[in-house]
């Protein structure tokens, strides 16, 4: 079964994240390291995320997180139209959305499905798979983890 993904809990505090996107043939299109910090106050949270890419660009986003009694999410961000929605389930989590690319990134409208497994250690696995007229074009996969402050 393994341990129970809360997201209140598994992604509160400095969070390290490092992964790479894979474009449709399969063949890696970029890599980053991103800084996130979520912050919650009951079942309401912001994680705020700031992605640097091997090419040099930074990208931010801060999403609001609302978490239900029975494990149902919902989530928003400047970019994502609409409201995500989500489910929590044991070790995993499953969000879904509508995100709109940069005008850089050419503009278009992307369905986006998160899936999220914590592991044993509080490591998460993230694969997120990326659509267009149901075609995928892209997938990300990334790991979080803890990210304590160095002590001084």
């Amino acid at each position: 079964m393994g341990p129970k993904f809360d997201l209140r809990q598994h992604l509160s505090g400095p969070i390290l994240c490092e992964g790479m996107i894979y474009g449709p043939t399969g063949r890696v299109t970029s890599r980053f390291v991103a800084d996130m910090d979520g912050v919650w106050q009951g079942d309401t949270g912001t994680l705020s995320e700031v992605f640097r890419y091997d090419n040099g660009k930074v990208q931010t986003r801060a999403w609001t997180l609302m978490v239900a009694p029975d494990g149902g999410i919902v989530a928003t961000a400047p970019d994502v139209i609409g409201q995500g929605t989500g489910q929590a389930s044991g070790p995993t989590v499953v969000l879904r959305y509508r995100i709109r690319l940069t005008p850089e990134a050419g503009g278009h409208v992307l369905d986006v499905i998160d899936w999220m497994y914590l592991m044993e250690n509080g490591t998460i696995m993230n694969r997120s798979q990326f659509r267009k007229f149901g075609i995928k074009v892209a997938e990300l996969v990334a790991t979080m983890r803890p990210n304590p402050p160095v002590a001084e």
